[in-house]
């Protein structure tokens, strides 16, 4: 298959929309990363993704809307709770898990009860539905476990070959995939953290929005993931990476014991390069979530353009959006982590 690459303009988007309608998949840029689309309720086109992603079958997608109105289906209901976080937060960085409809098809869920939705504030996004497109099932538009692309070039090195179109759209401006909580059920649940903090959904709902244990830690054995991102190695680059949780000298100090060694690279904030004794990649700025998110995957992808073989990673933050960055980091080190 030839993979054509398109500007994001109206031609571009138009024929990326009508190839949608012919059950066909196409990468398009979101705000938060670019995405492998097909029509969430053609079972034959979501197939599609997961045979050029490589992905596990059990793991589920999220579908992606224009309006509200286009959820009528996809859908049981709308609970009081999500038609409290879509006012807040849609069109924006946001996937709200609630009772699965009967137009979204079978392989979309992954056997749950339940489906994520998201609205997109993505200008072409916006436009692609305004074109005509239908509702799309969507993950990120990489090879399943590896970094997620922020760009349409990184898009290209993936999936050149598997699918017939990318929209180039520019850089995705946040840099990480959505958040996602579930209203599903009782109680509220965050299941992946985004941009859109757990601080901010408790301001909007009035209570406590539970955290997954799955966000810091592996899921138990036989436990089925309700969101993606949660199940398996994730966003990983081919070097082997470990986390160090403490301060800038005592990073430097593990850091310089490998030194002579092959192929080590360092993942640091902007600035600490300088201070330590192996080649390195930044990824944002000290304390700095919005920064990080937004660099981190571009990161992961250069460490792998320049041969890293062992990757130390510097820490960021448990809280606000630092916590969506720690969340993909652990993934991609396979949860090595060393407290120093």
């Amino acid at each position: 298959m030839k993979t054509e690459l398109l500007p994001a303009d109206h031609a571009g988007i138009q024929k990326a929309a009508e190839l949608l309608r012919q059950g066909e998949i196409v990468a398009i840029p979101t705000e938060t990363v670019y995405g492998i689309a097909a029509d969430a309720t053609n079972g034959t086109a979501v197939k599609k993704i997961f045979e050029a992603k490589g992905r596990p079958q059990d793991n589920p997608l999220i579908v992606h809307i224009g309006d509200l109105a286009m959820a009528e289906g996809l859908v049981a209901e709308i609970p009081p709770r999500a038609q409290k976080l879509a006012e807040a937060f849609w069109p924006g960085p946001m996937t709200i898990i609630m009772p699965r409809g009967p137009r979204v098809c079978d392989e979309v869920c992954a056997g749950l009860d339940s489906v994520g939705i998201r609205m997109p504030s993505h200008p072409v996004v916006r436009e692609f539905f305004r074109l005509g497109a239908v509702p799309f099932a969507a993950p990120s538009a990489n090879l399943s476990g590896s970094p997620s692309p922020t760009n349409a070039q990184d898009v290209l090195s993936d999936m050149n070959g598997r699918l017939p179109l990318i929209l180039d759209g520019g850089e995705s401006q946040v840099g990480v995939e959505s958040t996602v909580i579930s209203v599903a059920g009782d109680q509220p649940i965050l299941l992946r953290p985004g941009y859109i903090t757990k601080e901010q959904m408790e301001a909007v709902l009035g209570e406590e929005v539970l955290l997954s244990l799955a966000i810091l830690e592996k899921l138990k054995e036989g436990e089925r993931p309700r969101s993606p991102g949660m199940k398996y190695k994730h966003y990983a680059p081919k070097a082997n990476i470990t986390i160090l949780k403490g301060s800038l000298a005592q990073f430097a100090d593990h850091v310089k014991k490998a030194a002579d060694q092959p192929g080590v690279w360092c993942l640091c904030f902007d600035g600490e390069e300088k201070l330590l004794p192996v080649p390195c990649v930044t990824y944002g700025i000290k304390g700095d979530g919005v920064s990080q998110a937004h660099e981190l995957f571009r990161s992961l992808r250069e460490l792998d353009e320049k041969g890293a073989q062992t990757v130390y990673a510097r820490c960021p933050e448990l809280d606000g959006v630092s916590m969506a960055v720690y969340n993909r980091l652990i993934r991609a080190a396979a949860f090595r982590v060393v407290e120093l």
